[in-house]
């Protein structure tokens, strides 16, 4: 079973949806204990970098950080990725996880912001979500704040500037774009992280 963490900023049940589509079980909670059992968690997010308070509070918080310690496999989506890195311009009173290095910065002005739609990415050949993707997949995304580039980017993508949009690390992934809103290409990167 997979476990996608509510924590009040999420796409919540498309995610869900698109999961059950390929033929996976999962279920959308709170609850420490559920996301324990979990085989594996995604972490989701829409909206401001603020919400991720909810992830470092008490129960949830340890809950998340045992089973990153145990190697259990995690997938940040959007603002689930973004918390992943060190910080967020966006909240910066807001503590990240710190798994990635770096913060996440807002848009140059010389681009519309918030970034929204399709856009191509660049690959790296070792990539473990994009296993069966096309060399340079379109994806959507929808976002104001972009991670950097850093050694564990797998994908990038350009928009005003080169930024992260797909890391990698052991058992933690993360995607600033949305898959389960990506078609084809999206179905095959959860798949991938299903069978991580």
């Amino acid at each position: 079973m997979i476990a996608i963490v509510d924590y009040g900023a999420g796409n919540l049940t498309s995610v869900k949806r698109a999961l059950e589509h390929l033929g996976f079980a999962a279920c959308v909670t709170s609850e420490p204990a559920i996301i324990e059992r979990a085989e594996r968690i995604v972490v989701p997010g829409v909206g401001h970098f603020r919400a991720t308070v909810a992830l470092s509070a008490a129960a949830l918080g340890a809950a998340l950080q045992r089973q990153i310690t145990l190697g259990k496999s995690i997938l940040g989506i959007c603002l689930g990725m973004q918390w992943l890195f060190q910080s967020s311009a966006e909240a910066p009173e807001t503590r990240a996880l710190g798994i990635f290095p770096g913060a996440c910065q807002s848009f140059p002005s010389g681009v519309k912001s918030p970034h929204v739609g399709w856009n191509q990415l660049n690959l790296r050949s070792d990539s473990q979500l994009f296993r069966g993707a096309p060399p340079r997949p379109f994806v959507y995304f929808t976002h104001s704040y972009y991670a950097p580039v850093v050694e564990f980017t797998v994908a990038s993508c350009d928009y005003g500037l080169p930024f992260s949009a797909a890391v990698e690390r052991r058992n933690l992934f993360g995607v600033q774009f949305h898959p389960e809103r990506s078609g084809e290409v999206g179905l095959t990167i959860l798949e991938n992280f299903c069978r991580c």
